[in-house]
């Protein structure tokens, strides 16, 4: 199962020069695709990103989901060298938007700042967006709190606003008989170190995928993810051929890089889950994953297990954060994770600040009839 790049035609980059450093927009993408190995230096350097900042993330969400002439991706350079990057594409509905690459299937949205820089990348990446906009609102969504945009919007000297966005929840990076014992009681930590024990008694034994296999385990994971959602309420996207196509495109290049682990488990040979797992330097989080329905009727508890397979990742010196990513799901409330609220932030220009009022008044109208739907849903319980 292999996906590739179709062919397309490109289109010229406009840069200007200031402070001594080369802001350029990108709006072809075979000039994107050429800034993969400077782009990967950079995500190396920027301790804010997470793995939905990777080039091979990004690039490929554009060639599944982009719309071919609306990439405007700000890259600036000092001395050559990338210091400073914001993955963005326009969009014309409802209104004239700049928005980051990644969509609803990323969930963390950001730009890349060299940890080194002193003001003057970010200065300059600023002043780049500012140039881009032009006429369209810029539009920041799921940024993580302490996400290296907030040093653009800091600086942002037209009319801006900042709003809650999605719900994360995360837990620290340590081992997993340090997550058992943050568990509320001795008997909560009972039941899991009993359910660990069920998963040897099962004889689950799991693997880490070699590169070159990653494209037959994403296979794997997305037949028994359809399979194990069979009959239930399931997110449409993860079984659309686009989005498998992402995938096969991004992960094989991820784990390579160190931004990526997939996971086999196994029961007497056979392949009963897969597991899609994201790194970056300062976070971790279980992506995506497959299970067989038989793991539940043989009473295997899927959840302990992902997590188990999830925290090898962390500590001795690997992300500080297990992420549990987006969602208020209530079996994640089980390990007293933290909350994380995602921000959006917004940014307008003086002509543009029409829409940032138009958007604010959306999202405050979507968040009202949220918490009506919420108590009317309440009293229907009582």
């Amino acid at each position: 199962m292999t996906a590739t790049y179709p062919a397309r035609s490109t289109r010229s980059t406009r840069s200007t020069r200031a402070a001594g450093l080369v802001s350029e927009v990108v709006t072809d993408e075979d000039s994107f695709a050429r800034l993969a190995p400077a782009w990967g230096r950079l995500h190396e350097r920027c301790t804010t990103a997470t793995p939905f900042q990777s080039h091979a993330w990004l690039h490929s969400w554009w060639w599944s989901y982009g719309t071919y002439g609306r990439l405007r991706v700000i890259a600036v350079r000092s001395g050559g060298q990338l210091v400073a990057a914001a993955p963005l594409m326009l969009i014309r509905r409802p209104l004239p938007t700049l928005v980051p690459l990644g969509g609803a299937i990323s969930d963390y949205a950001d730009v890349l700042l060299d940890d080194a820089d002193d003001g003057r990348a970010a200065g300059a990446l600023t002043d780049a967006l500012a140039d881009a906009a032009r006429t369209a609102l810029i539009d920041f969504r799921e940024v993580r709190p302490g996400g290296a945009v907030e040093q653009v919007y800091d600086r942002w000297r037209g009319p801006r606003h900042a709003v809650h966005d999605s719900l994360c929840l995360e837990l620290p990076a340590v081992p997993m008989d340090e997550l058992v014992a943050r568990l509320p009681s001795n008997k909560a930590q009972q039941r899991v170190r009993a359910k660990l024990r069920k998963l040897d008694v099962l004889g689950v034994q799991r693997r880490t995928v070699r590169p070159e296999e990653v494209d037959a385990a994403l296979g794997r994971l997305l037949e028994l993810h359809r399979l194990q959602w069979r009959g239930r309420k399931v997110t449409s996207e993860h079984l659309q051929p686009r989005f498998r196509d992402h995938l096969v495109r991004a992960v094989g290049p991820m784990v390579r890089s160190g931004n990526a682990v997939v996971t086999e488990f196994r029961i007497d040979g056979e392949v009963v889950a897969v597991d899609l797992t994201l790194l970056s330097r300062s976070l971790t989080g279980g992506y995506l994953y497959g299970a067989h329905p038989g793991l539940r009727e043989r009473k295997a508890d899927v959840a302990v297990m992902l997590l188990e397979a999830c925290a090898e990742h962390t500590g001795a010196g690997g992300p500080g954060t297990l992420s549990l990513l987006r969602g208020n799901e209530p079996y994640k409330h089980h390990w007293r994770p933290e909350p994380v609220v995602n921000q959006r932030l917004l940014l307008a220009r003086r002509r543009t600040a029409p829409l940032l009022t138009a958007v604010l008044c959306d999202t405050a109208a979507r968040q009202r009839s949220k918490e009506v739907l919420q108590r009317w849903r309440e009293r229907g319980r009582d």
